[in-house]
């Protein structure tokens, strides 16, 4: 019998380095230009060509913002769905691997039966028409993956439990900068609410002036009346920035899988807006399609796709398995297992796919457009990323430039009114001209907050569109894995 199973082992085996279907390669795209050569610096900020850091929101050097980023990868309900995601990958991956291992089971069976004693039955049975039948034994069985169809389904697989922890590391990169863009707004509304509290208390003082000079007959009751009307003015604004405020840190909560409220004595206290970096890392264009997660998903996705055109060409081809069983049958417990009650099958079976109706035909020339989609949505994707890094640059650096401007712009303004006040104490001008100053000051002092904050809002956006760093959960792929591009199929 052994001589006789050789061959075919030993053919099949010399088969299943066979694997139909074309092979993955990484698509090869041109990269766009030096990031830091087409986008000029500010006297504030520096982009050097070096890569992101992982944990890219210590760029800000603030321990609040760098404890709520340290919380949120554990807590956050998005990163957990997402976890459990590429935990079901994992498990898919195990299942679809075993379809390339021999499949052993065993069985076991007792039944009592009656037959009709005058029947031709009882005959077999010496006279007895009531036995006992044991019954129990193993069977094995084992597809030869001659044509590659489990090694290629394996290889979807895997390329899709990729993709997953690819879907993880973007949910991981949003939050953490959903995070780090609402602590952001909650120190800019901190900010505004300082500016408006100063200014509030500046306003009182001109309004107790105001009350004195008109006591004192030196001026009218309409300075009066525009000292009280800036104060109203300020009071009004003031509720709708703590709301703001308050409906933020609601939001962080919320990312952080909390209850409302919970982050209120953590983060009520004023603060100030983080400071931002002198020198910004954003590395080299060609970094961008191994650090962006999206990139990496889309690219596992057509790695996948790529494969199950394999799967779907092998189903044209016979499938051969190995099949055998072993057990023992007998009427007596007692002679169960015995040698004599042994009985066995080896041997190959095939099957040939003569007639399906055209499934399989459409089966194949349905994966082959699925794989021009996602060959298709790959290039989507990567181009997408380039324009949102040139984008986020463009308004990160104009932002820094604007701002530098704006922060002259304040210091003319507090100028202006400290001279104004001084005047006006000294009756050289009227009311008028102190609160037309004292307006253009306010107004100056939050449009440089707020574009201070939009600066910091514009790095976070620009770390997000680099990809964040690199995660470290998966191995770093290199260039050298793949080049040229992945084609669509051909017969």
């Amino acid at each position: 019998m052994a001589p006789r199973l050789a061959a075919p082992v030993v053919f099949a085996s010399l088969l299943s380095a066979c694997t139909v279907g074309p092979d993955f390669t990484r698509p090869s795209l041109t990269s766009p230009g030096s990031l830091v050569a087409e986008h000029p610096a500010s006297s504030g900020t520096q982009l050097v060509e070096t890569s992101p850091k992982d944990d890219w929101w210590t760029s800000f050097n603030d321990p609040a913002l760098t404890s709520l980023e340290q919380r949120v990868a554990s807590l956050n309900l998005d990163v957990k769905a997402a976890s459990a995601r590429l935990a079901q990958a994992r498990a898919q991956r195990r299942i679809t691997g075993a379809d390339g291992l021999p499949a052993i089971g065993g069985a076991a069976s007792y039944a009592r039966s009656r037959t009709n004693p005058n029947g031709p039955s009882a005959v077999l049975h010496n006279g007895s028409p009531e036995v006992d039948l044991f019954d129990g034994g193993f069977d094995a069985s084992w597809e030869l993956d001659l044509w590659g169809r489990v090694r290629r389904s394996v290889e979807a697989a895997g390329a899709r439990y990729d993709a997953a922890g690819n879907y993880r590391r973007l949910a991981l990169l949003l939050v953490e900068a959903e995070v780090a863009r609402n602590y952001v707004a909650v120190r800019g509304s901190q900010s505004q609410l300082a500016v408006l509290n100063d200014n509030l208390g500046i306003a009182r003082n001109s309004v107790a002036l105001t009350r004195s000079r008109f006591n004192n007959g030196v001026t009218t009751r309409l300075d009066v009346a525009n000292a009280e009307a800036q104060v109203s003015s300020i009071e009004a604004t003031i509720p709708t920035v703590e709301a703001e405020r308050d409906t933020l840190i609601n939001a962080l909560s919320q990312l952080l899988a909390l209850q409302p409220r919970a982050l209120e004595n953590e983060l009520a206290a004023n603060g100030v807006l983080p400071a931002r970096p002198s020198m910004v890392a954003v590395g080299v264009p060609s970094e961008l399609l191994l650090r962006r997660p999206d990139i990496q998903q889309a690219e596992d996705d057509l790695h996948a796709a790529t494969a199950e055109i394999g799967v779907a060409k092998a189903d044209f081809l016979p499938r051969i398995s190995l099949n055998g069983s072993l057990s023992s049958q007998t009427f007596q417990l007692s002679s169960f297992g015995s040698w004599g009650s042994r009985q066995f099958a080896i041997g190959p079976s095939i099957t040939l796919p003569f007639f399906q109706g055209g499934r399989l035909r459409g089966t194949l020339d349905l994966r082959k457009a699925e794989q021009q989609e996602a060959a298709i949505r790959y290039q989507q994707v990567v181009l997408s990323a380039w324009h949102e890094v040139d984008d986020a640059l463009i308004n990160y650096t104009a932002e820094e430039r604007r701002r530098e401007s704006l922060a002259q712009n304040v210091a003319q303004n507090e100028l202006a009114l400290s001279v104004a006040q001084r005047r006006y104490r000294e009756g050289a001008i009227d009311f008028l001209n102190v609160l037309s100053v004292q307006k253009s000051s306010l107004e100056a002092k939050s449009e440089a907050i707020r574009s201070n904050m939009t600066a910091s809002l514009n790095l976070i956006k620009l770390f997000k569109a680099l990809g964040g760093g690199w995660q470290g959960e998966f191995p770093e792929r290199t260039a050298a894995q793949s080049t040229t591009a992945a084609a669509p199929a051909k017969d």
